[in-house]
């Protein structure tokens, strides 16, 4: 059965059909193999119950703030900032690149806005200081992957609401892995300027100049505590968190004046769009997430890896590579989907913080956003670059060593995940 199900995911996929209906045409070759007379039944019932969840109304909420960001003027606060910070130093604009990275994603939580946003800001700026374009690109692309685990995250909130775990003790455990990935990426950026020789630009910002870039970027820097606290201290739940900070955002943008009722009705389409697009993919996949179960595939794998359950590391190592070499082939919010609710009883039985496993899984799911053939930020960076995509597939692969050198870490060192989780209770 899972083969048959696979194949036909296949062929749709390379026929160039829409995910949702490859995913949905996969479900009922399933069902086909378990019993017909379910799909009338179950088919509709699970595609409407997998998307019947209120925590993840929370989703389109933060996409919108994300998306009225970008058009109040806010994003371009936030660089200004982070140029002023970092600029100086040698190869400043990758530092600077890598930085609006982490300020963006407290905001949005989605790499491939992040890649659209700041790419087609920053990757020109880059050349002109002595980057190949190609490097610019990869460097946009990989620290977009930040965004996805510095809370707020789409991909936390999703795992969230499959294993009933708290979204504010993922959205913790996210902060200081992301801060990892943000130094990572900045030594591999200042090691690729060292070695290109590449000149400082700029002058050491003085105490003023940075306090009156901070001022302006303070508004934006707000958010995302309002998300953390609210959520964390119990004061909102994460739907009225995005709520919050949708309306926060906009608020700033009329009264700065960078917002206006055009630009604001931009962003209501352009998070409608993405949204239907996420939630029609995560029906299709809960449908396929519900018939594995009902056909006892999760119990076939937790048997499979009984040998390996006393000891965690090779467990998550595991883990880690099935999403890995799953998240080349397939979208990223239906292989989130369909693998966690068969990668939980074993993490279970192996012992393993099932908060640890969520940013695990998350950062596994992210990295496969710029690894070929699929990776959706790839696209993205080469889109906002004009660089061809298979040029750019074969440059990527030191970002992505980059990004999974952290993931190692972070599954030999639990506590780099789970010590704020801890402080808070």
């Amino acid at each position: 059965m899972i083969l048959t199900m696979l194949a036909v995911f296949l062929v749709h996929v390379l026929l160039g059909l829409p995910l949702f209906i490859a995913l949905i045409t996969t479900a009922i070759a399933g069902f086909l193999f378990v019993d017909p007379s379910m799909i009338p039944r179950m088919m509709p019932q699970q595609f409407f119950s997998g998307i019947n969840v209120f925590s993840l109304m929370a989703i389109p909420l933060f996409i919108f703030a994300g998306n009225l960001m970008n058009v109040s003027g806010l994003t371009e606060r936030l660089m200004g900032l982070a140029r002023l910070m970092v600029g100086h130093l040698r190869g400043g604009m990758g530092h600077v690149n890598v930085v609006s990275s982490i300020f963006f994603a407290g905001i949005n939580g989605s790499a491939v806005a992040d890649t659209s946003a700041l790419g087609s800001l920053l990757v020109p700026a880059m050349e002109k200081e002595g980057y190949s374009r190609a490097f610019a690109a990869g460097l946009t692309a990989g620290s977009s992957l930040i965004g996805p685990i510095i809370p707020p995250s789409i991909f936390m909130i999703l795992y969230a609401s499959l294993t009933n775990i708290s979204v504010g003790d993922l959205f913790l455990a996210g902060v200081v892995p992301g801060l990892l990935l943000g130094v990572a990426f900045m030594g591999m950026n200042a090691w690729y300027a060292w070695r290109k020789k590449l000149p400082k630009s700029g002058k050491l910002p003085s105490f003023g100049q940075l306090g009156v870039a901070f001022i302006g970027a303070l508004p934006a820097l707000i958010a995302p505590f309002i998300i953390v606290a609210g959520i964390v201290f119990g004061f909102v739940t994460p739907t009225e968190s995005g709520a919050l900070t949708a309306l926060y955002v906009a608020l700033c943008g009329f009264v700065l004046g960078g917002l206006r009722v055009q630009e604001c009705w931009k962003a209501v389409v352009d998070t409608a769009r993405l949204t239907s697009a996420i939630f029609l993919i995560m029906a299709a996949s809960a449908t396929i997430s519900w018939l594995l179960s009902y056909a006892q595939v999760p119990a076939q794998f937790v048997s499979l890896l009984a040998p390996y359950v006393d000891n965690g590391v090779i467990i998550l190592l595991l883990l880690s590579l099935i999403t890995f070499f799953t998240g080349m082939f397939m979208e990223e919010v239906s292989a989130l989907m369909l693998l966690t609710p068969i990668f939980v009883p074993v993490a279970m039985m192996a012992g393993i913080d099932p908060v640890h496993l969520g940013v695990i899984i998350t950062l596994n799911i992210t990295i496969a956003l710029i690894t070929p053939p699929l990776g959706a930020c790839v696209f993205v960076a080469a889109a906002v670059s004009r660089l061809e995509i298979v040029s750019l597939f074969r440059t990527i692969w030191p970002f992505v060593l980059t990004a999974v050198a952290v993931l190692i870490l972070l599954i030999l060192f639990p506590p780099l995940t789970l010590w704020l989780p801890t402080q808070f209770g």
